[in-house]
């Protein structure tokens, strides 16, 4: 464990506005873990395409949460604090700043056909910038709104967490660019499109002003220190989007290094020095804070499918009993819903077997979905090199699963490199880490303040067998096609397969997959306990 930084050094705060409640930590410089608080968000709203929460209970909850991170805070000085919130959330706000209405979440999809116009008339912007609009992104929702007279002369637009930012401040507060990528934020340009928001009739003074992430935009006042605990005049720095600042929690921010996080679902991201283009929409990149960019891409597959499969099922017990078990006889594609959006898109796609018996027991059915969620981990490095992503740093592990070392064991030895594991994590954290950070610094703060529990090196000896397992995945996700054929093993079904099979995939990613397992990556050496290797 780090030592606690002296009494004398400045704490920070992060706070990480999510779907279900509110979390808040207090760090120091070390990266110790001094206090967290939490609460419930109680106003969630689902109805068909509809999401909506209560502003009012996002502030609730955050007092809540920050008050409990900060009790034992002891008089020491709070040098910042930093909000991350869900990606593409919105909320109208009126002349004072208070929410016109509810908010609109991360997966609303009321502005499904306001997509497709906001796609055709942005698309050579979108275009450069690497991704296409979805109709869960917010800049479809801003023409829905305006379009529909929600936003009144004199009314703004706001993010999840500029919203919360401006009730610490008292007053409106600039969004980030983090935050501002899904509202058409024009990330080279480093200004909102105004003449793609004319073809869509919005007004480019409803959208706030956009700086970049770790940047000072106001101080706490004293009305809501009184509510929040947070000292009156502690800076409050512009933060990140939840996924980035899960990110920030794990060090993974110099070009090579990937954080994967799989929970409910997979998510991966990374650092490269050159925007990443994905014809398909399915990788898309946030600018990184230090130059560079920081690609990602979302899967709607991940352990969440074991809800559904193995109800009110003991993992722990089932892991037990495949431990000392070899490659099962098949594999899951683990879609729980369906339609895939990473590591490709396909509308479609809906889970399958691979092999194996029909009606397989618990313990199997679980393996069998370890296996194939650590063979879609492998596909989307593939992928990502295959656009041209360095690929061979370390990866470090984070979601619920993380928590299972034979999971995170079974997911390095099919990807043939070390997985770490970090001690703390979570977006809250990678806030606190933000508001640590000095400008152009975030990658060299993230490396001094955070820790690894356990690393988990890959077995050599497990390779052949685990490749062809995963060989026979992508054949059946070609075979369905929904996958590209330069991603198709280049030998055939069979034990033949093997030897060529692991020597990658045909075509640009096979070729940096290759050159990563053949790499020798000095990872989280135990004299260095911060950070990671570059």
């Amino acid at each position: 464990m780090p030592e606690p930084s002296p009494v004398d050094t400045p704490l920070w705060v992060g706070v990480d506005l999510g779907t279900q409640g509110v979390r808040a930590v207090l760090v120091d410089g070390s990266g110790a873990v001094l206090g967290s608080g939490s609460a419930p968000l109680e106003s969630d709203v689902r109805a068909g395409e509809r999401h909506e929460q209560d502003p009012a209970d996002w502030w609730r909850a955050t007092c809540v949460a920050t008050r409990a991170a900060l009790a034992g805070r002891d008089g020491r000085p709070v040098g910042g604090v930093s909000i991350d919130s869900t990606s593409g959330t919105l909320v109208v706000q009126d002349t004072q700043g208070r929410a016109a209405g509810p908010a609109l979440m991360y997966d609303d999809r009321r502005a499904a056909a306001e997509a497709t116009r906001v796609q055709d008339a942005g698309a050579e912007l979108w275009t450069t910038l690497g991704y296409r609009m979805q109709a869960s992104w917010a800049l479809p929702k801003v023409v829905w709104l305006v379009a529909g007279g929600a936003v009144p002369a004199g009314h703004r637009l706001a993010h999840q967490a500029d919203h919360i930012g401006a009730r610490l401040a008292g007053h409106a507060v600039p969004t980030d660019w983090s935050h501002a990528l899904k509202t058409g934020y024009d990330l080279l340009g480093a200004a909102w499109p105004e003449a793609v928001l004319d073809r869509l009739g919005v007004d480019p003074a409803v959208l706030p002003p956009v700086v970049a992430p770790g940047e000072r935009v106001a101080t706490v006042s004293a009305a809501a220190a009184d509510e929040t605990g947070i000292p009156a005049g502690t800076p409050i720095v512009a933060g990140m989007t939840d996924g980035c600042a899960a990110q920030v929690a794990t060090a993974a921010l110099a070009p090579g290094q990937w954080c994967s996080a799989l929970g409910t679902t997979l998510v991966l991201k990374g650092s490269t020095p050159e925007l990443l283009h994905d014809p398909s929409g399915s990788v898309y990149c946030h600018r990184n804070p230090d130059g560079g960019w920081l690609p990602g891409g979302a899967s709607s597959t991940g352990a969440g499918v074991l809800t559904t499969d193995l109800p009110g099922a003991d993992l722990d017990e089932l892991t037990e009993r495949v431990r000392e078990r070899g490659v099962p006889a098949g594999a899951t594609y683990p879609l729980a819903g369906r339609g895939e959006r990473f590591p490709f898109v396909a509308d479609g796609a809906e889970g399958f077997d691979v092999g194996g018996p029909a009606d397989p027991d618990p313990a199997t059915r679980f393996q069998r979905v370890a296996h194939g969620v650590a063979y879609v981990e492998r596909l989307a490095f593939d992928v990502l090199a295959g656009l041209g992503a360095d690929v061979s740093g370390p990866v470090v592990a984070t979601g619920g699963t993380s928590r299972n070392d034979w999971w995170t064991q079974l997911r390095a030895d099919v990807l043939q490199r070390p997985v770490a594991v970090p001690e703390h994590a979570g977006s809250a954290i990678g806030s606190a880490v933000l508001a640590a950070a000095p400008p152009g610094e975030l990658a060299a703060t993230a490396a001094e303040m955070v820790r690894m529990r356990r690393r988990f090196e890959p077995d050599p000896s497990r390779a052949d067998e685990l490749t062809d397992g995963y060989g026979r995945l992508v054949e059946a996700l070609h075979d369905r096609g929904w996958l590209e054929p330069k991603f198709r093993p280049n030998a055939l079904p069979g034990s033949h397969r093997r030897g060529e099979a692991r020597r990658g995939l045909a075509g640009e990613g096979g070729a940096t997959f290759r050159a990563v397992q053949d790499s020798k990556v000095a990872f989280l050496n135990s004299e260095t306990a911060g950070g990671t290797a570059s």
